[in-house]
């Protein structure tokens, strides 16, 4: 077999592949057109901040910020700290990467090297190549795109009641990822319940109402690791020896 049909079938084995996670992203990122339609932001930069930020929680954390005019620093900061963990997947899917990969290759791949994408790819044998990086990432793209249009249309129609409902649905969506995590042992329950005590402190008194959303959001998440870093580090596991 040639390698020219070779490629073409690891591309169509890369659409293959992201197909499901297409057609899981079109219900979570209609879910956040919803959400920045309520907030007042037009189909168009809906639209716009899903294509250029694909990431479901940044996005949940930037709409507010954008809605109420907030300044870059705080914007930038906020998909800093959020958004982080997508740099440590990158650096160790970079070691799956074949040679066929090249440097502008990379920087297109960790554009869309979501969760799900990095799971896929990382759970493929031996090494994955150029094409079918671009095949996994470009259906998860058009299928993230899509979805958040759909639902900006969506916001613009339907009763402002109905909208309004359909919101939660979002909120819905990240009460479906910590539960897992949060049921998984007692200490990552107490790290959620302390994030979520730290954040209801920031929301309700009043000498912290000068501070703005996104700002919140990073003071959360930072003061949260720094507490279970020093109070519950995680132990390194000593490699057994061979026998």
């Amino acid at each position: 077999m040639s390698n020219y049909t070779l490629e073409n079938k690891s591309f169509r084995m890369g659409i293959r592949d992201g197909l499901p996670i297409c057609l899981g992203y079109i219900s979570v990122s209609f879910a956040f057109g919803i959400f920045a339609s309520s907030l007042g932001l037009t189909v168009y930069e809906t639209l716009l901040i899903s294509m250029l930020n694909v990431t479901s929680a940044g996005q949940l954390a930037a709409a507010p910020i954008i809605a109420s005019m907030g300044s870059f620093l705080e914007l930038a900061m906020t998909q800093l700290v959020i958004n982080l963990r997508y740099a440590l997947m990158s650096v160790s899917l970079s070691q799956k990467l074949g040679p066929s990969v090249r440097m502008r290759d990379r920087f297109l791949i960790s554009f869309v090297n979501t969760d799900e994408v990095f799971a896929v790819s990382s759970g493929k044998e031996g090494k994955v190549g150029r094409k079918y990086m671009y095949g996994l990432i470009l259906t998860p793209y058009i299928g993230w795109s899509l979805g958040t249009l759909f639902g900006a249309i969506a916001g613009n129609i339907l009763p402002p009641i109905l909208v309004s409902a359909l919101g939660i649905a979002i909120y819905a969506m990240f009460i479906a990822i910590v539960l897992p995590f949060a049921k998984s042992g007692a200490k990552p329950l107490l790290c959620v319940a302390v994030a979520a005590l730290i954040s209801a402190v920031l929301y309700y008194v009043p000498w912290f109402s000068e501070v703005r959303s996104g700002f919140k959001i990073i003071i959360t998440a930072v003061l949260t690791s720094l507490i279970f870093a020093f109070a519950s580090p995680i132990e390194e596991k000593e490699d057994e020896p061979n026998e």
